[in-house]
Order: structure tokens, then sequence, then C-alpha cells
């Protein structure tokens, strides 16, 4: 799963855990937690319970929990593979989180690490038995859309309860653990779903731990995504749009055949009918002729968005050119036809169009069921209406008629670097010049953005999809659908994490730190994608050029389309910049 963003619960006190971030082969991030003593000097260091290799338990996954030292220095330590994993895949994820787990903590109080198939988890406090934890929950949502995204986030929450459900009260199963699979429309495929619980919970634990997780989940509409998983520390789930677990499900649903009404009811339906069509009409016609008088009394230039209300007159005074009708938006994509469909983003598509006077504009069209890019909307136009910047990407206008959402850029007509850079015929076209050209405008663009622009902005989202090229092949930043303001010298703690999994710095991905270090980090991973012609997926590229860096040998690494047509000393530099910002960011 490529193009994850992560969510965490962290309160961001003063006490907050320290966290480093880890790539593992089966590319998945190792989450590894320290807790800061009271007095540095005075840490204690323990040895997490490390089993030589687990037996497989009687109920067919293995489950270990352990105790080791004395009363003084006790650790607690518990190991668990996930329900459909054999005893053979089982003991050697184990052994390898075992050793990641020492090597990377050794001196950590409280530590834990999740591989795909297993978790193993230490600490100096004794938790078994408890879901309770320090607040810290990994968050992994596939950035992929799916068609009629409404429908699938109804579907997946109905199947993910029932799985959820299923995990915890299954008499027959004492795992903790179970799988599903919803068929929700005949022309798509189904949603797979795995829910599962430690062991050392009761039923009523697991179903708690569990429950609170699906609606953390749930209430920021992460579901209109492909896909997603929480971690957390006595429990976890996943759903997907394609199967992922072995066996067969546990929990099977089919919703593509209309419901049979029972023949008993019919004349009760009829009845309750005939009472409420008529009411709802009635209603209907007050709230009509409500609106109607509303809209004479008042000018049409305020919106009703989501539960709030933009005031069109704040966003666009003094640019009264940014207001678009949508017939005449509608005429320049030809009705939004496909064959001017650039792309689609996580909350609707982007449209090629021509205006009358020959002017070409990019439409980015929100869809109708798209709730959380209401707020990204909204966001973007407050932003982008007032930063002007040659390496950013020029708002046109703004369209919001009845349930029509459309932002209109300038036309940018070599689309985005990540069809040329990752693009094994389309990037001999980006020569190092080129390429040290786009680096140079990139960075430009984001010292406007911190600090030149009298806004303050963190862009959080900085990736090759989100930079576009000009036909001159310059770079501009665009989408500032997740943009936040600051100001200068500032660390802000955020309750919602969002951004793409690998361009994250680890303070933010965690545990909120919001600073300009979060674009700093993300622009050092896309300095090494140019540079390395390869994608970052999701944390490999900066462990496999350290690796490089430390050997000396970090010139084999170059984009091999470059041939030996680059400067050295440059592709040197963009090294050195590259692992100061991948490093000061964890400091």
């Amino acid at each position: 799963m490529a193009g994850f963003y992560f969510s965490s619960s962290s309160s961001c006190s003063s006490s907050s855990a320290a966290v480093r971030s880890c790539c593992h082969s089966r590319g998945f991030s190792l989450s590894l937690m320290r807790r800061q003593q009271l007095h540095r000097h005075q840490q204690l260091r323990v040895q997490p319970p490390i089993p030589p290799g687990l037996p497989p338990s009687s109920s067919g996954s293995p489950f270990l929990t352990d105790i080791k030292g004395d009363d003084s220095n006790k650790t607690y330590g518990l190991a668990m593979c996930r329900g459909d994993i054999d005893s053979t895949n089982c003991t050697d994820c184990i052994k390898a989180a075992s050793g990641s787990i020492t090597q990377l903590c050794p001196q950590s109080t409280k530590a834990i690490v999740w591989y795909d198939y297993c978790q193993l988890r230490y600490s100096d406090s004794l938790f078994f038995t408890s879901s309770a934890d320090d607040g810290t929950i990994l968050l992994m949502a596939n950035a992929g859309t799916q068609q009629d995204p409404g429908t699938f986030m109804a579907a997946a929450k109905e199947l993910m309860g029932k799985v959820a459900d299923r995990a915890a009260r299954s008499s027959s199963d004492p795992l903790l653990f179970a799988t599903g699979t919803m068929k929700y429309r005949s022309d798509l495929p189904a949603i797979y779903g795995l829910a599962q619980c430690t062991r050392d919970l009761t039923p009523d634990t697991c179903s708690q731990c569990l429950q609170g997780l699906l609606a953390y989940y749930w209430k920021d509409s992460y579901a209109a995504q492909r896909g997603g998983r929480i971690l957390d520390y006595s429990c976890n789930f996943r759903y997907e749009a394609y199967p992922f677990f072995n066996g067969d499900a546990t929990v099977s649903l089919d919703t593509t055949n209309p419901v049979p009404v029972v023949e008993g009811k019919k004349k009760n339906i009829g009845k309750v009918l005939s009472i409420v069509i008529p009411s709802a009409v009635g209603l209907a016609l007050v709230i009509t002729l409500c609106i109607i008088c509303l809209l004479r009394r008042r000018p049409s230039k305020t919106i009703v968005l989501g539960r709030g209300i933009a005031n069109l007159e704040d966003i666009t005074s003094g640019h009264e050119s940014l207001l678009f009708d949508f017939s005449v938006l509608r005429t320049a994509t030809d009705d939004f036809s496909d064959s001017n469909k650039l792309g689609q983003g996580g909350f609707g598509a982007v449209y090629k169009g021509t205006m009358p006077d020959g002017q070409e504009i990019a439409v980015k069209r929100l869809s109708a069921s798209s709730n959380q890019g209401i707020g990204e909307l909204k966001n973007e136009l407050l932003l982008v209406a007032k930063l002007q910047h040659k390496n950013l990407v020029r708002l046109r206008g703004v369209c919001l008629e009845q349930e029509e959402k459309l932002l209109v850029y300038e036309y940018v007509p070599n689309r985005s670097l990540d069809t040329f850079l990752f693009d094994p015929v389309k990037s001999v076209q980006l020569d190092w010049e080129r390429r040290f050209n786009i680096i140079g405008g990139i960075a430009r663009g984001l010292r406007y953005l911190h600090e030149e622009s009298h806004l303050k902005v963190i862009h959080r989202d900085l990736k090759a999809s989100n930079v576009l090229l000009d036909s001159d092949m310059n770079p501009k930043i665009a989408d500032f659908g997740l943009a936040r303001l600051f100001a200068v010298d500032e660390t802000q703690c955020t309750g919602r994490v969002v951004g793409t999994f690998g361009y994250m710095a680890p303070e933010y991905a965690m545990h909120g730190l919001l600073s300009v270090k979060l674009d700093v980090f993300s622009f050092g991973v896309l300095l090494l994608e140019i540079v390395i012609g390869r994608k970052n997926n999701p944390n490999d590229l900066i462990t496999y050029t350290w690796e490089h860096w430390r050997e000396g040998t970090a010139l084999e690494i170059v984009d091999p389309s470059l041939g030996e047509n680059f400067s050295r000393d440059e592709v040197m530099m963009h090294r050195n910049r590259t692992a100061m910002y991948s490093r000061c960011s964890c400091q």
C-alpha cells in the first residue's frame, strides 16, 4: 500500500515521547517510542523479552507474554502474530521484530514495533489485560480514491462494524481475530476487512478498543479512500478494496441485491408512506419558500458550505474576477468530458478547459459526496487567492453554485513532476540542468511560503505529484488543501495529522508537532527522488541513501537515465542538504 497518510491522537504535552521511524522488509513503518526519564542521566536500561521462537499455540496462531528481571527492574513483553498467519511465518516475523526493536531502541523503557504479520511490545510497566496506552495511534490510509465514495464509505463502516464485533464476541474463536468481505455493488470490487485484539484482553475490553479505533477513523471521513488501517497497542483493524488476508472470511455480506419486502408488512408500509410522503412534500414547500425569501433579502455571495458559512465577499474583496459562473466552466470543459480529464485527486477530478478568449485553465471539481473536501476547498481558496509567486500555481477563480464546488487554476501543460520522474521513457527529458532548476524552483517556492509571504504557510503535503511543470519545465507547487498558517518560529500541535506517508517528518507523523521542518523534511525526500529517480516507498529511499552515504558510494545511486551528464559537485551538494534535512527533523 503506497500513498498513505498518518494521524496521531497524541496530546503533545511536555512529556511527549521522542519518536523514531524506520523501514522494514515488508514495507511498513516501525514506530519506536522512547520515554525520557525525569533525569536523563538516570535512564533505565532494560532489555526486552526476546523469544528465540514462538511455538504455535493450541488455537493455531502464536501468542506470548513474558516477564523478565527482578522486582526492582521488571520488563513485560508481548508478542503476537496475525490470526491468519501460519506458525513458520509468524516465528520469522517475531525474530525480525525482536532484532529490530533491540537494535533501534537499546535504552528505551517502552517500545512497540508493528510488522505486517506480527507485533512486538515491551514496557517497564505492567500492561497485560489492559487496552490503556499513552494515546499514540498509527493511522495509514490509502491515498487512492474509490468510485461511488459515498456508498463505499457506508459499506466499509457496516463491514468493519460487524468484523470488529465478530472479533470480540465470537465464542468459537479464541483468537480475538476476524476477517470479512462485503459485496456492495455488482460492478465494483468487494471490500475486505480484518480486526484483531491482543489475546490478553477480555471480549468486552477488545470490543471497546476496536470500537474506539473505528470511531476515531470514521470521524474524519477517511473511509472515502480505497483502504486504511489503524494500529494501536492492543487492537488494530484494516480494510481494502482487494484481498489481503489468508483463508476464508469469517464474515460475509452481500448488499448488491435489493432487500425483499416481507409480505405481512406491505400494508403497514403503505400506511406509513401515505402519512410520510404528504408531510415531506409540505415541509419541502415551506423550506423552499424560506430559501426564496432569504435569497431575495440578501446578495447571493454568502454560500453555505458544510456546517459553516463562507462569505465570498471577505475572500474575493478586491478580486471580483475570481468568481466564475458554472455554465462558463461547463462549456469550457466540454461538460467535464473524460477527454479533458487531467487526473483524479483524493476529493475529486481535475479537468482542462478553454475559455472563450482562448485562455486555457485547469478546473478542480470536488465530488458531491466529498464532505472532507469542503474544508480543504475553503482552506485552499483563502490561501492561494492571497499567495502570488512564480513557483506557486496561480488561482484564477472559484465557482460555488448549488451543489458544485470548483476551483479554477492556471493551466500548467506538462502536468506533475511524478509523471516524468518515475516514467522510464519520459524521465530522459529531465536532464541534470532541468532537475537542478526544478530543485531550485521548489526551494524558492517554499522560502516564499515560509518566510516571504505575509501569511506564513506550511504546505504539509509536498511531494512530486503536487509539483506541476509549465511549458519550460519550471516547477509550480500546487494543492494547498492541507496547508496551515503559522507564526514565525512557531511549533504547533495538531490533533489531526494528514499528509502522505513517506514524506512526513517523524515528529509530525506520530505526535502532531507542526512546524516548517515538516516541509523541509518533505523537500529532502523529494530532492532524493529527483536525483535518484526512484519513488520513496515509504521510507526505504532514505535508508537506501544513508547506506550508500556511509559507504562512500553515493554517486552510484544517481538516476541511470542521466548517464554521465551531471555535475558531481552539484549532486553531492544536494546529497549533503538531504542528509541535513532528514536528520534535523528527527532531532
